[in-house]
């Protein structure tokens, strides 16, 4: 199955999520694009806990992409968010659409994640002492 084309199962033709990850000394950058639910959830799984592995000081996920977001993303989110914890990486969601700003308002966990408006801004904003580091 090409990343071009939606994966059809059955009688459903679900969209693409399409993942770019660019990893530099200071940061991995995962952008993602398109819809992320149960279909496509396990794309995403994959694609962050590989970002972790490597335990980068940062890890950026790039949202400005996505069209849709339900409780499937919000898990994986709060999964990385656990996962990045564990491995000394500080997350930071960027570029969050109102749809997905307001799923995480509403179930509270945006108080959980570190938000910018941009990669930019994600990238070049002093990281926040932390408690248990200097």
């Amino acid at each position: 199955m090409s990343e071009q084309t939606p994966a059809n199962t059955g009688n459903a033709v679900w969209p693409i999520l399409r993942i770019t990850t660019l990893a530099t000394d200071e940061a991995v950058v995962c952008r993602v694009e398109g819809e992320i639910d149960q279909a496509q959830q396990a794309k995403l799984e994959n694609a962050l806990a590989r970002a972790v592995r490597d335990r980068p000081p940062q890890l950026v996920v790039d949202l400005a992409g996505v069209t849709f977001c339900d409780s499937s993303g919000l898990n994986t989110f709060l999964q990385t968010l656990q996962d990045t914890t564990l491995a000394g990486t500080r997350l930071v969601l960027a570029a969050l659409s109102p749809q997905i700003r307001r799923l995480l308002e509403i179930t509270s966990t945006d108080e959980l994640f570190t938000i910018r408006d941009n990669v930019h801004a994600a990238l070049h904003t002093d990281r926040p002492h932390q408690r248990g580091r200097p």
